[in-house]
């Protein structure tokens, strides 16, 4: 169930979903590769390892676009336990791609004194 409550994100989506099955095996699932295979392949990851982790609590992968542009995103799995003897999974899915990074630019009209030589 998507919890309403969660903020709006500029460049990803956080959905929110209570699980029957306990933390412990929520955990195996999202960490161990043979079991996170069959609802997250392999292809779709930028690297197979997780780029960070919190035993028991989160984890972070690195996706890749199957299609041209090919851009990147983070996915970050949290799991607390609920008070049903069940788990709550938080699913942060976050665009970040270098090449969507604006670069740092200055103003047109900074208003600063046009100074001139004379020739």
């Amino acid at each position: 169930m998507n919890n309403p409550e969660i903020p709006e994100r500029k460049n990803g989506i956080e959905l929110e979903y209570q699980l029957d099955e306990p933390p412990q095996k929520v955990w195996r699932a999202i960490s161990t590769p043979e079991l996170r295979q069959n609802w997250l392949p392999q292809e779709a990851l930028a690297n197979p390892e997780a780029i960070s982790v919190t035993p028991g609590e989160e984890v972070s992968y690195r996706l890749r676009d199957d299609a041209p542009p090919f851009l990147e995103s983070n996915v970050t799995f949290r799991i607390t336990p609920n008070a049903n003897g069940g788990t709550s999974l938080r699913i942060i899915h976050e665009l970040d791609d270098a090449r969507l990074r604006e670069p740092e630019r200055e103003a047109a009209n900074n208003n600063g004194l046009t100074v001139m030589r004379a020739a």
